[in-house]
């Protein structure tokens, strides 16, 4: 392939690095560009001897934030985690620039599908493996939380400390910046910012946490469980159980108010409820999840604050956008932000 097919690669660059690394993969390779990943330029590698598959990650090209697609965090997690928690075979990582213009990383091929709605559920995994999929994908999440960070070599990923106190004050900062840009300063912000620092519960011992855990970064292999947990780029050490008020956040229920979800992956027939879910993590982990309505507060509060920023680099002409979908986003923060209060009200 030419540097136009791949951009951000040199080709023969690449494989002649690998050839010393990987001998199972037979260079040259078919690059076939994957989508998805947050805009990291991902292909998968076929050999020429059609022996083994694998997969090439790097940054997007120009100028990123510091701590932006971080090939260096995501090698780490699934270095350490492999054998431990669903996650793809991790296979070589280049740390110099000089091969290709970027850190990059090299991991094996995982035979599964990421359910980004209702439609991937139905094409993919039949009715009656619907709760085998969905307990092996909370099981997934409560192994990687049961985990010793010591143990396993990621003592370093991040601060053990602080996690709920610093991610409020970033957010909370986000929208009072983003105020007088989005026209749109909503009095129930500032009550749930007091009112979620003032009943923070107290953390327990810090574990990994993927901070975007979903069913659209989870790979589901043909047996329909969890072949491998995949974007790993924002991973750090924090607060377990925000980590599953995010999940659980994102399965949503028909009678659940205020957010859109019509094509949501948990509405598809067949998914467990909620409830079961939430109760065999607690099962799993041994852990109290009694103060969950706190993290599910937490994470709408955050996620209002993100879709308030979005919308007021709108406003402010950064990024073309027509009427509806402008309003489309008000009416998500809104509806984000009764959730939240919502979740508030059942503590």
């Amino acid at each position: 392939m030419s540097a136009d097919e791949t951009p951000g690669y040199d080709v023969p660059a690449v494989e002649a690095w690998l050839a010393g690394r990987v001998p199972s993969l037979a260079a040259p390779f078919t690059w076939t560009k994957l989508e998805g990943g947050h805009s990291n330029l991902t292909y998968r590698l076929d050999g020429a001897d059609g022996a083994k598959s694998a997969v090439i990650r790097r940054p997007p090209m120009g100028e990123l934030l510091p701590k932006a697609h971080d090939m260096g965090r995501e090698w780490a997690c699934i270095s350490a985690l492999w054998g431990r928690v669903p996650v793809a075979e991790p296979l070589a990582f280049c740390e110099s620039p000089d091969v290709t213009g970027a850190h990059f990383y090299v991991m094996g091929l995982v035979d599964g599908k990421a359910m980004y709605g209702r439609a991937d559920v139905e094409e993919w995994i039949p009715l009656e493996n619907r709760t085998k999929a969905a307990e092996s994908w909370i099981d997934a999440l409560a192994a990687l939380h049961s985990l010793d960070i010591d143990e396993i070599g990621l003592g370093d990923l991040g601060r053990r400390d602080g996690y709920i106190e610093r991610q409020m004050k970033t957010w909370y900062r986000s929208w009072t910046s983003s105020a007088e840009a989005a026209q749109i300063d909503d009095p129930r912000i500032h009550e749930l910012h007091d009112s979620l620092i003032e009943g923070m519960p107290e953390p327990g011992p810090a574990t990994v946490v993927h901070g975007d855990y979903g069913t659209h970064n989870v790979m589901f292999g043909p047996d329909s469980t969890v072949a491998a947990v995949v974007d790993w780029e924002i991973a750090t050490l924090g607060d377990p159980m925000a980590d599953l008020g995010y999940a659980i956040n994102a399965w949503v229920e028909a009678d659940d108010p205020f957010i859109d979800k019509s094509e949501s992956t948990s509405l598809a027939e067949g998914f467990p409820s909620r409830r079961h879910l939430i109760d065999r993590y607690a099962a799993v982990t041994g852990r109290d999840v009694s103060q969950l309505p706190y993290y599910r507060a937490f994470n709408r509060f955050k996620l209002a604050c993100i879709v308030h920023g979005v919308y007021a680099r709108y406003r402010r002409g950064q990024k073309a956008i027509d009427d509806d979908s402008l309003e489309e986003l008000r009416q998500r923060m809104t509806g984000l932000i009764e959730s939240a209060v919502a979740d508030g009200q059942q503590l």
